[in-house]
């Protein structure tokens, strides 16, 4: 998978996915809060140096943890006629994505609100592809304002369940009954 900052040698796609992976590994023991590309990089077995040549910082580490996830589900609902159950797949595979991480979870709420360009950056890709699926899953139906609609719907439902308020699982279930009342007006 292409890093977001640069095009990797296989060599330095290897080097990125462990990062990525000794990352989840220190979030689960640190929490975000103690999370650090320096532990991140010991855990990985790579120098400090090494890792900030991939991510500008941890927030940056976060997000393309997440956009990984993302990028490397299939969008569901390909087979399904009916447009709304496209929708609602497509909303609920977005909520889950994170659902059996907690504490990813809740960072990447934190990251992705972050300033850091590269957050910035990915933040743009994944809002671009949740946009694709759901302009896909719409099919004839779609137009800009629902589109947008659905959108927020998902940015809000994502941000309270990262802010602890409800979890993935129950965010889903809002999200669905929320996009039902939008789509069937």
């Amino acid at each position: 998978m292409e890093a977001t900052r640069r095009r990797l040698t296989e060599k330095q796609a290897d080097t990125v996915e462990k990062l990525t992976r000794a990352a989840l590994d220190v979030l689960r023991r640190e929490g975000f809060a103690g999370l650090t590309v320096r532990m991140v990089a010991a855990q990985a077995g790579v120098g400090t140096a090494t890792a900030y040549t991939y991510f500008s910082s941890k927030e940056h580490l976060v997000a393309e943890m997440f956009w990984r996830r993302l990028a490397a589900t299939e969008a569901p609902g390909d087979g399904e006629p009916d447009s709304t159950k496209r929708v609602l797949a497509v909303l609920r595979q977005i909520a889950m994505l994170v659902a059996d991480e907690p504490t990813l979870a809740g960072a990447v709420t934190s990251a992705l609100l972050g300033t850091d360009p590269d957050v910035a950056h990915l933040r743009l890709r994944i809002g671009s592809e949740i946009r694709t699926r759901l302009i896909d899953a719409l099919g004839a139906d779609n137009d800009l304002e629902l589109v947008e609609t659905l959108e927020m719907i998902y940015a809000g439902a994502l941000v309270r369940a990262g802010m602890g308020y409800a979890s993935y699982a129950e965010v889903a279930e809002r999200m669905e009954k929320a996009a039902l009342q939008v789509l069937r007006g």
